[in-house]
């Protein structure tokens, strides 16, 4: 994980990221201690009941999101995002005033007034702190940019609420809030002024101030990706479930498991470590790559262990309660809780990181800032959505447990009805799996798999799963050529469909099927795409390379690209290749959790690769390694 913290130690990271973390932290220290205030010192302020007031002002930190984030993406696209942040910083800095007035008059109205400016600030920064960074950061950096910010805002949002309740309640004055909040609020600008320049993708933008037609808008332009757009409900999706989760805590401490006021903190502080965790522990799962095949491992998870907590919660208070800290601890089933509310927060890093980052790379530049816009609106809607179900679910009689499992059964069911939409991400969970807990893969010269455009991908064929780790280690998608047999095989076939493969047989045995494959690999390489085939035309059953056909040599000749030769080590004689063959008269030689590796050469022109020429670059590849 060193590479990402070495951002940290970077000009176009660390000032952003500083910047970030102190308004995150701002928000939230002035927002609990407001809500502390009005909770337990109601009578002088108004005479509306607490409970009224408390929501009334979480309504009022969100309404922004629904009125100004369309305007705030507009703006992020039309000018230079470093810019923008520091005004926005700037504005928080007279919201403090507008705070230390309101806590100094007792005035609820400018005390709720802050709060709704500070929802301002924090949409206007939104499109600015998703879009920046793949201006300055490179495309192996974006995993471990997202998982530092996303940590480091579930950081902040932890302390800014510790502090702001300890504030609220220490304080002999509530003045010191605000004054705590203009002092982080100064610091935050400071931090600003170091962000490097970010240019503006569209500066030609026109801005149309009318929220409705221009939310409309920027939901249309995330839509021409389907992609993206599932991307955006999948992060909502995430943000509803954990708002319904961490919305509970207080009450499932009071009243379920039998805590105290600091078990809340404790909970939270254990939900914010997983996710902290989750975040930063993609870079290292995903090799600094954007590696999608997490999001359904963490989906998988954020369904396990929200079951898990609905069955772990007690059916009766224990006796005593409430409980301080160290009896609630004292309690077995107390670790259980901990334990689910922990591993819900470090799937939840793993779901929600790879999703950040795939919206960033994959939206068009000069939209992106509004298509997070468009993101942000769908958050809050969600967040409310998600509010309204549980409050009407547990006004109905059920139990915050069980409100937990309807919510995990819930979230089993959209991961489904998404990876069924894009089967690219439950594919690339399939390969990742593969080659992170069956084989430990080896790879190098990844670099000359090209980035965009079209080019031909030539292996040795070792096993039937070649094709799952050749896609595990690309990062584009690719469309292979196999034979028609292998691509009808029970169980794997669903795989091959999804991924696009192309199917083909040998020209004696049915030469329509033959020329249909080659006209789709034409037609794949003219749309840019990667085309992968395996020019021995079969498994081998000796471990060896037998002679290449001549059909590569056909495609570029149609189809001038280049050619790149790879090799594949370490899977011959495992459990997915041939064991009819000669060599299989000894016992398999690499068993399950061995090494593979894939090497991977260097561009060939299309005038160069002839049969011979490809086969004795990939033998020069394999080397001896076995």
């Amino acid at each position: 994980m060193s590479s990402q913290f070495g951002l940290l130690q970077t000009r176009r990271f660390a000032p952003f990221f500083g910047t970030q973390f102190l308004g995150a932290f701002n928000d939230n220290l002035f927002k609990n201690a407001l809500i502390v205030l009005l909770t337990f010192q109601a009578a002088k302020w108004t005479a509306i009941p607490p409970e009224v007031l408390t929501n009334l002002a979480a309504g009022i930190f969100i309404l922004p999101f629904f009125l100004f984030s369309a305007t705030a993406g507009q703006l992020a696209d039309k000018y230079d995002k470093a810019k923008l942040a520091r005004l926005v910083k700037l504005l928080e800095i007279v919201i403090m005033g507008v705070a230390w007035l309101g806590f100094s008059a007792h005035s609820l109205p400018l005390l709720l007034g802050a709060l709704f400016l500070l929802g301002l600030h924090s949409t206007l920064f939104g499109p600015v702190k998703y879009a920046i960074l793949p201006q300055h950061l490179r495309e192996n950096e974006l995993v471990g940019g997202n998982a530092l910010v996303e940590a480091g805002t579930f950081v902040a949002i932890l302390i800014g609420t510790l502090a702001g309740g300890l504030l609220a309640g220490a304080a002999d004055h509530p003045t010191w809030v605000a004054y705590a909040g203009l002092l982080v609020a100064v610091l935050g600008y400071l931090a600003s002024r170091g962000i490097p320049a970010a240019p503006a993708p569209a500066p030609g933008l026109v801005v149309n101030l009318n929220p409705l037609s221009e939310t409309w808008r920027n939901i249309g332009f995330a839509r021409e990706n389907r992609t993206v757009f599932l991307s955006i409900l999948g992060i909502s999706w995430f943000w509803l479930y954990g708002a319904l989760f961490l919305a509970q805590f207080p009450a499932y401490a009071k009243n379920v498991l039998g805590g105290s006021e600091s078990s809340v903190t404790l909970l939270l502080a254990v939900f914010t470590i997983g996710i902290g965790l989750g975040s930063l522990l993609c870079e290292r799962l995903s090799a600094g790559h954007i590696e999608i095949g997490l999001v359904p491992f963490g989906s998988i998870g954020l369904t396990i262990f929200g079951i898990d907590l609905a069955f772990a919660s007690p059916d009766l208070l224990p006796a005593g309660a409430p409980l301080a800290l160290s009896g609630l601890l004292a309690l077995y089933g107390t670790w259980r809780v901990l334990f689910d509310l922990f591993a819900l927060g470090l799937f939840g890093g793993f779901f929600i990181v790879p999703l950040y980052a795939l919206i960033q790379i994959r939206s068009a530049p000069e939209q992106r800032a509004r298509i997070i816009a468009a993101n942000n609106i769908l958050n809050a809607l969600f967040m409310v959505v998600g509010s309204l179900a549980a409050a009407g679910l547990l006004g109905d009689g059920l139990s915050i447990a069980a409100l937990f499992g309807v919510a995990a059964v819930c979230n089993a069911a959209v991961a489904v009805y998404i990876y069924s939409l894009v089967p690219e991400f439950m594919l690339r969970f399939i390969a990742w799996l593969l080659v992170h807990s069956v084989y430990r893969l080896q790879q190098k010269g990844l670099q000359n798999i090209p980035e965009e455009g079209a080019a031909v991908l030539i292996c040795n064929h070792v096993s039937f799963v070649d094709p799952l780790v050749i896609a595990a280690a690309s990062r584009r998608p690719i469309r292979f050529v196999m034979d028609h047999r292998i691509y009808r095989r029970p169980l794997i076939s669903v795989v091959f469909r999804h991924m696009h493969a192309i199917p083909i047989a040998p020209a004696k045995e049915d030469p329509a099927m033959m020329e249909a494959a080659f006209e789709e690999v034409a037609r794949a390489l003219a749309a840019g795409e990667l085309v992968a085939i395996f020019p021995e035309g079969r498994i081998t059953d000796t471990g060896e390379l037998y002679p290449f056909r001549p059909g590569v040599q056909r495609i570029v000749t149609r189809t001038p690209v280049p050619v790149i030769p790879m090799a594949l080590q370490g899977l011959w004689g495992s459990f997915f290749s041939r064991k009819d063959g000669p060599a299989m008269s000894k016992p398999l030689r690499r068993g399950m959790f061995s090494q593979i590796a894939l090497t991977v050469g260097a561009p060939v022109t299309p005038e160069a690769a002839t049969p011979e020429h490809l086969q004795a670059i990939v033998a020069s590849l394999r080397g001896d390694w076995r």
